[in-house]
């Protein structure tokens, strides 16, 4: 084996491509069973990110059900999730160009089941008793009011135009059917709480003519977080609370609520999009669950009647989307050196088995960073998580003297998390020589709900300071070059992105993407799911208005001192390009060198390769001419105004 040549950080030459990051990858969106068969979707990036439904049989051929140009996905909540749902070979999803209902059996072509009108479905599940789906509705059709939700059901041939079971409230989710069919289960919530405030969970006793008769709500309430409803196979109606401050499992029995096993750990997630999962049952007295403590997932299993509680061990530290198939589970999973795969265990074996891979790409090991679980202290005596990635390259080694580059991610959501999942855009940096420090930052989930609420209306304060305080601390640990510190961040990360340089003078150079510039434009604009998820981050609007502007990075241009590029989807619908597009007026109007990339047909996140590959290498060289490395990689010039 050659010895590694020296080089300086950022200049490491590197397999990891952002070719092949765009290009020979998909991801992996969903997972659901129908006996044998198992089905997933993925997006694909080659596709310009269509949304294609696989079929994998049970000796396991793969196949393409959807053809194109259908593109399973749905725009509920404007992130979707939940957009199939198969039964006895027949699929029922949502077409993303026109958000009708198809159904697909086997061997033939989607033929449409709703009307041509401005209404979306997710979440849908199949009433076989009565011939029909049950699903979330969302009524766009007065375009001059908010749109509409609702619980509906929908005949499987679609002559019934839908039924409509529940309505009212806000928003609905997770409806599922008892076990015989006479009841429903469901979530509901209402501004301005999101799903992981408050929420309650409501059961409803199915009639004749299909309509719901008496119902009542069992748990939740605005200060509690409801998650997954489900129906153990006899019947008992199972869910996730965090009444503790952590998301733990209960059950409701003859009118009370049963704490199952209660742990400091969560066995729920912030539901952004329908769908998830946490756990399930494969018989009416085991479950199978996943669980996160400290930032890593587990898998267990527990007995619902000795309420005995066994750990699964896996190689594997995210897990999430759990399905029942006959004699085991099925799941998403990832690790450090693994792609996100959807993985069989087979419990009688215990025996974990890949069915399929996000991305197929063999790269020697030589090449990843292991990500380390860091706890550094923050502000007010506090302490906040991350992951740090040191830079790895077989094939270099850097001069003895000299500090790597630090790059500091803020996921987006807010209310989301990062995990150790292999993720090649961190490998992308981390084998070019460039450290990475990715933060779950407080007001991220997973770390009970105490520390999710830190982020309550100190939304740009708490976030920042911990990002902030994670790139000192590495600085102070001699890990990392304290005058080569930049931020990235997508979405609500964006925001954090642009607040950390504008309100902080520590980091020397930035990437937004589709972040949120201004608080108060952003309130006004975004869809309705998000549309009052500031009063809790921020504060009531327009009471608060002060509040918005003092928090907006747009109002306070004058404090930045350091380049930035910005990368924007126009045809984003939860941050508008004028979001991207007014920052960039005023950096350029300052004289700060400033970047701006936006890509056609684009929405919120990026989903076509050819978009991927550039901003990577936009982003790559960007830092290359603001850090003053030379990238081994040839790249495209991105236009810098300002820059001397």
């Amino acid at each position: 084996m050659t010895q590694p040549q020296t080089a300086p950080y950022g200049s490491w030459e590197s397999p990891i491509s952002a070719d092949l990051i765009s290009t020979e990858g998909h991801r992996i969106v969903e997972a659901v069973a129908d006996g044998e068969d198992i089905y997933w979707i993925e997006m694909r990036p080659a596709e310009s990110g269509r949304y294609v439904i696989v079929r994998r049989a049970p000796d396991g051929q793969t196949t393409d059900v959807t053809p194109a140009p259908f593109n399973a996905r749905t725009r509920v909540h404007e992130y979707g999730g939940a957009a199939c749902v198969v039964s006895d070979g027949t699929i029922y999803f949502s077409n993303f160009a026109d958000q009708r209902l198809y159904r697909q059996p086997p061997e033939a072509e989607p033929q449409p089941i709703t009307p041509e009108t401005a209404l979306r479905y997710a979440a849908g599940i199949v009433d076989a008793k009565r011939k029909r789906l049950i699903c979330v509705r969302e009524d766009h059709t007065d375009a001059g009011r908010e749109a509409v939700n609702a619980l509906v059901g929908i005949g499987l041939d679609g002559t019934d135009g839908g039924q409509v079971l529940v309505s009212g409230n806000d928003f609905y989710a997770s409806p599922c059917l008892s076990p015989d069919g006479t009841r429903l289960a469901w979530m509901t919530w209402n501004h301005p709480n999101m799903p992981w405030d408050g929420t309650e969970l409501w059961v409803g006793e199915i009639s004749t003519d299909g309509s719901l008769g008496r119902t009542e709500c069992v748990a939740g309430g605005i200060d509690e977080s409801i998650f997954q409803p489900e129906w153990s196979p006899d019947g008992t109606l199972y869910f996730v609370s965090d009444r503790t401050n952590w998301w733990n499992l209960y059950r409701y029995h003859a009118g009370t609520v049963e704490p199952l096993c209660e742990m400091e750990a969560e066995f729920g997630r912030p539901q952004w999009i329908f769908g998830m999962s946490t756990y399930r049952f494969v018989s009416a007295d085991q479950i199978i669950c996943t669980y996160t403590q400290d930032g890593a997932w587990h898998l267990a299993s527990l007995d619902t009647v000795t309420r005995r509680f066994d750990r699964i061990e896996t190689p594997y530290t995210s897990i999430a989307n759990l399905q029942a198939i006959p004699g085991g589970v099925l799941f998403s999973a990832g690790s450090p050196t693994e792609s996100a795969s959807i993985v069989q265990l087979d419990l009688a074996t215990r025996q974990f088995e890949v069915l399929c891979r996000s991305s197929e790409i063999e790269i020697d090991a030589g090449y990843f960073s292991t990500p380390q679980a860091i706890e550094f202290p923050t502000k007010d005596g506090l302490s906040a998580h991350a992951f740090f990635y040191p830079p790895q390259n077989r094939d270099y080694t850097a001069p003895a003297a000299d500090l790597p580059p630090l790059l500091v991610i803020s996921h987006g959501g807010p209310t989301s998390a990062t995990s150790t999942a292999l993720d090649l855009e961190i490998q992308f940096w981390t084998s070019r020589g460039i450290a990475v420090l990715d933060v779950n930052y407080g007001g991220s989930s997973g770390y009970g709900r105490a520390y999710r609420q830190r982020l309550n209306r100190q939304w740009g304060v708490v976030d920042v300071d911990d990002c902030v305080n994670g790139a000192r601390y590495l600085v102070e640990q001699g890990y990392v070059d304290g005058d080569r510190l930049a931020i990235r961040g997508g979405s609500a990360g964006g925001y954090t992105t642009l607040s950390a340089l504008t309100f902080r003078d520590v980091f020397k150079a930035g990437a937004s993407y589709y972040g949120v510039s201004d608080l108060e434009a952003l309130t006004k604009e975004t869809h309705k799911f998000e549309s009052r998820y500031l009063d809790s981050l921020i504060g009531p609007y327009p009471e608060q208005r002060d509040r918005y502007r003092a928090y907006s990075p747009i109002h306070f241009t004058d404090r930045l001192s350091c380049p930035l590029i910005l990368f924007q989807g126009l045809e984003d619908k939860v941050v508008p390009p004028n979001q991207a597009e007014l920052m960039v007026d005023a950096l350029r109007t300052k004289g700060l060198p400033v970047a701006y990339v936006p890509f056609e047909g684009e929405q919120h996140g990026f989903r076509r390769s050819e978009n991927i590959q550039r901003a990577l290498e936009a982003e790559l060289y960007f830092y290359a001419q603001v850090f003053g490395f030379v990238p081994a990689d040839t790249v495209e010039p991105v236009i810098i105004e300002n820059l001397s």
